[in-house]
């Protein structure tokens, strides 16, 4: 931390409590050997099983391909890390008095990768964009308060404004999730940036800069000298995409990959090579199951309930994630790391005569089928699959599971009417602040995959961004998880742990620090011993 954030006494106890997706706490599986001296130069090869990136631009990066090597290629203004903050391309952030005008200041001498220097006119830019309807960007609804949008002026070439058309409680939590894009980039650019052919080759403010893609083989970067943050340690990073994880273990124990993130059926078998060190941190991760209600089936609240509770979501977890180190089992759609979160919703404990009462009450046919959609790379998804399949029999449903790429997952899922299946499995990321939620469930967004539409649930969220009583705003939220909960319009599963192995060559990794998605904060930091 540089410089203290100013905040008022009203927003400094909310905005201190916010962490953004920085939370995550490390630990490691197995003592890593005494560090070697951190040399300059070396190239670290990350394994990624997600499938390619979909469009290398942050205001519309949500797969997790994207958003590990945006991280990499671009900076944000500031993240946090537990309750603090920590400052990437801004330097300050100080709100007015009646705290509907809050001014961001900029370090200077920034510079994007092609050496042009990053001013506030690239902020504006960037906000101007994503406010912008037609270029359908997810963060919008962020910064909209009672169907207003904020407004966005630069001050001098250091200095942004932001006037918000009401109180928010949710600003300064929100706006970590933004990184800036450039302006002499796009700026020329007429149509939907997510499209835009500048996206193919991005010149971003992050430690790495954009050297080379092959689709379905790699995603090369190398080291950018004027980060901001310090040079780089590393001269290249690049990310290798592999179709399974099976085949991306067996690169990483060959050294072919050198880290990776895992999953828990597989770490005792790379721990016996005595090749890794593991960095284990809680993600601030939901797994859950989604309800496609495009489908009429799916429209029955009793067929939901009914589904929830034939599943014992504690066995569902073991058998998922191999052991209760790995992940809890969830009851909230928001995550523990969550301000306002509560597990005191409906549990739907394992009870399979309520199921097949509801079952039938729901009218549907003994032998329903059922699609259930999973990421085909993914093997806690492919266990869940199994598990729900072998449960729902016992009611009377045979589910049919439907393996996807990661892409072709993405892809169906956004497509707003989607009728592909009428069950998916999924996980998110959306950090501290509950307000980001909102673009997951409120009725018209496009990552609502549930398709669940509801006024009421809708004026809930609006009223949770703009509360600024704490209680108040607490009751708005839980209202929120007891609505999903009663609905049962998703199915939450568990909270996650991340595991990630590295390869010991490589150190550098803590004060990298691990971070949800991403895996870490600061490629910068790593170096090769």
């Amino acid at each position: 931390m540089r410089k203290p954030l100013v905040l008022s006494a009203l927003v400094a106890a909310l905005a201190l409590a916010l962490s953004g997706c920085d939370d995550a706490k490390k630990e490691t599986a197995a003592a890593p050997a005494p560090a070697k001296e951190a040399q300059q130069g070396g190239s670290l090869i990350i394994g990624i099983t997600s499938g390619d990136p979909l469009a290398m631009n942050p205001l519309y990066a949500s797969d997790r391909t994207t958003l590990t090597i945006m991280q990499a290629l671009y900076s944000p203004l500031y993240s946090y890390n537990g309750d603090k903050i920590e400052w990437g391309l801004a330097e300050s952030l100080t709100p007015s008095a009646d705290n509907l005008t809050w001014t961001l200041k900029l370090k200077p001498d920034l510079k994007w990768q092609d050496g042009q220097p990053i001013t506030a006119d690239d902020v504006v830019f960037t906000f101007n964009k994503l406010l912008d309807e037609k270029q359908h960007s997810f963060f919008r609804s962020m910064f909209v308060y009672g169907n207003k949008p904020l407004a966005v002026s630069k001050v001098d070439p250091l200095t942004v404004k932001f006037t918000l058309p009401q109180v928010s409680a949710a600003f300064a939590g929100t706006l970590v999730q933004i990184f800036p894009i450039p302006q002499h980039i796009f700026g020329s650019e007429a149509g939907d940036l997510e499209k835009s052919t500048r996206n193919d080759a991005p010149v971003g403010s992050g430690p790495f800069k954009f050297k080379e893609y092959r689709a379905g083989q790699y995603y090369a970067l190398t080291r950018f000298d004027d980060y901001w943050n310090g040079k780089p340690k590393l001269d290249s990073v690049t990310y290798r995409f592999a179709k399974d994880a099976n085949s991306a273990n067996l690169a990483l124990q060959n050294g072919e990959i050198n880290l990776k993130m895992v999953d828990p059926q597989d770490v005792s078998r790379l721990k016996a090579t005595g090749k890794f060190d593991f960095v284990i941190y809680p993600e601030g991760r939901l797994a859950y199951m989604t309800f496609n209600q495009n489908v009429d089936s799916m429209k029955s609240k009793d067929l939901r309930q009914a589904i929830a509770y034939a599943l014992n979501k504690d066995d569902l977890v073991q058998t998922a994630f191999t052991s209760l180190d790995y992940a809890k089992p969830a009851a909230s759609i928001l995550t523990p790391d969550t301000l306002y979160q509560t597990s005191d919703v409906e549990p739907y404990k394992f009870d399979l005569e309520k199921a097949k009462a509801l079952f039938k009450a729901s009218g549907q046919p003994e032998g329903l089928k059922l699609r259930l959609a999973y990421i085909n790379s993914n093997k806690t998804q492919e266990s869940m699959g199994l598990y729900i399949q072998q449960q729902l029999k016992a009611i009377g449903i045979n589910v049919e599971l439907l393996p996807l790429d990661a892409n072709a997952m993405s892809q169906r899922s956004q497509d707003m009417k989607n009728t592909a299946y009428e069950l998916s499995l999924g996980g998110y990321i959306m950090g501290s602040e509950p307000d980001g939620y909102k673009s997951l469930y409120m009725s018209n967004e496009a990552y609502n995959y549930a398709h669940y539409k509801n006024p009421v649930f809708d004026a809930l969220w609006e009223q949770g961004a703009t509360e600024t009583d704490a209680a108040k705003r607490a009751a708005i939220y839980k209202q929120i998880q007891q609505t999903v909960a009663s609905d049962m319009a998703w199915y939450p599963i568990a909270y996650t742990n991340a595991v990630v192995a590295v390869d010991k060559r490589f150190g550098g990794t803590k004060e990298a620090e691990p971070k949800p998605v991403y895996m870490f904060q600061d490629l910068s930091k790593i170096y090769q011993q």
